[in-house]
């Protein structure tokens, strides 16, 4: 009775009764609940079903990564679904803006683009952006530990994925994960993806999907933490979402405004070079003379740190923080490093001990723990990431995997150092802030989208 007045009384504000649907205004559903109608199957053979209102994809043995795609592609759009995984064994993800290459695959064809990871196992990467197919990660979940606790096993848990113009943000539970910035798909379609299981005991693992819905209109950014690291592939660009959170650039892409010479009030007049939105040190192993170390204006304690770098072969180079130019050093001034190497033809990587002069590491200190599939090829952009937090805690990434953590003036760090070439350097490291400096080594290495946040 209550429901019939209410109806009646909004037909006479109105006109004509609310449809029950108001509240989803521009939401549109890809999934009807019934049948697979406006989805089409790409790459391997998993098996897809529908079962009481719900989109199940099975794994199947020796077949390579399977998806379910929709017939329609999208730009701009807000999607939202439900996903269970079967246990933390299973692997699989969500295709956003992506593409199939028919000839790919010895004919059997490949899927590529963003992924929006679902990961249930330990690394607990779900939310987390891939690129499928191509380049591999964009966004490890490492860069927002918060998100990583966020995933609930043995349930359904809500995706989220908002696609605005070049950037994309996940969800996983309400929990904000992934911001990443990228110019390189601006359309495609969504897919369902059934991960290969090759000839492992994993076959009849079945991935669960429902309420798949998505919006394409009147859409606005949601709003993000300002913890939040952002993933920017545009190079020497800052967000207005970075700005407004504090971050700012320590190379503008065109000039040196900012840095001069480790040993000198100005910057280098040769050894360096700006061009092409890169900051170059040159190889002093042709004509070109050494310019010697540079370092920024400014000092710095607590702070979160992004930098992009390209090593030659055989080339060397670190980001050194914490240096304050004071210690009367003959070579390099000290500070503690992030070690830029060639790993394979640098002889370094094989000197100090355990590894603890290897790409990523602290330098003589402590190594790097990475996987080869982290380490993006010669000649080729890697991004580097150090955050020292005002406790003194301190963390070096690479590609977005963070690879050591150490804690600065700690009885550990102590030790560290008593057993390092630094033995003899009283108070190395423990500096209350200092400059942040790029070695010129002699090796050609290039940098770039050098940026800060003070923290």
């Amino acid at each position: 009775m209550k429901n019939s007045l209410l109806v009646a009384a909004l037909f006479l504000l109105f006109g004509a009764p609310i449809s029950i649907n108001a509240q989803q205004s521009g939401w549109t559903k890809l999934f009807d609940g019934k049948t697979l109608r406006g989805w089409k199957q790409l790459g391997g053979a998993a098996k897809y079903t529908v079962e009481k209102g719900v989109i199940a994809g099975t794994t199947v043995p020796a077949t390579p990564n399977s998806f379910l795609v929709t017939e329609k592609e999208y730009g701009d759009f807000v999607l939202e679904l439900e996903v269970l995984m079967p246990d933390t064994t299973t692997n699989s993800g969500i295709q956003l803006r992506s593409h199939f290459n028919p000839g790919a695959n010895d004919g059997k064809g490949r899927v590529f683009g963003y992924q929006y990871e679902l990961d249930p196992s330990s690394r607990a990467w779900t939310a987390g952006i891939y690129d499928e197919g191509r380049r591999g990660w964009l966004y490890p979940l490492d860069l927002n530990p918060a998100a990583q606790k966020a995933y609930k096993a043995g349930a359904y848990n809500k995706v989220k994925v908002e696609c605005i113009g070049n950037t994309i943000k996940t969800w996983i539970n309400n929990v904000p994960a992934a911001y990443l910035v990228d110019n390189m798909d601006a359309t495609g379609f969504i897919a369902l993806q059934v991960h290969g299981i090759g000839n492992s005991p994993n076959a009849g693992k079945t991935i669960r999907w429902r309420n798949i819905r998505i919006k394409t209109g009147d859409l606005s950014p949601e709003p993000f933490p300002a913890s939040v690291f952002v993933v920017n592939n545009e190079p020497n660009i800052l967000t207005a979402f970075e700005k407004n959170n504090g971050w700012r650039l320590l190379f503008d892409g065109v000039s040196s405004k900012g840095w001069r010479g480790a040993k000198m009030l100005n910057f280098p007049e040769t050894g360096w070079e700006i061009a092409d939105g890169n900051l170059t040190v040159l190889s002093s192993k042709g004509a070109s003379a050494r310019g010697g170390d540079i370092v920024t204006d400014q000092l710095y304690g607590a702070f979160d740190m992004a930098f992009e770098f390209k090593i030659s072969e055989g080339g060397n180079s670190g980001v050194k923080y914490f240096v304050t130019l004071s210690d009367g050093n003959v070579g390099s001034a000290l500070g503690l490093e992030y070690q830029v190497l060639d790993d394979k033809n640098h002889p370094d990587a094989k000197m100090g001990r355990d590894g603890n002069r290897t790409l990523a590491s602290l330098y003589d200190l402590i190594p790097a723990k990475k996987t080869a599939r982290f380490v993006h090829p010669l000649g080729e952009w890697n991004k580097g990431r150090i955050v020292v937090y005002p406790n003194n805690h301190v963390e070096h990434y690479l590609n977005g995997v963070k690879v050591l953590e150490y804690d600065r003036g700690s009885e550990d760090f102590r030790r560290l150092v008593a057993e390092s070439k630094f033995k003899d350097k009283p108070g190395f490291g423990l500096g209350k802030e200092g400059r942040i400096l790029l070695q010129d080594h002699g090796d050609l290495i290039s940098f770039r989208s050098l940026k800060i946040r003070v923290l």
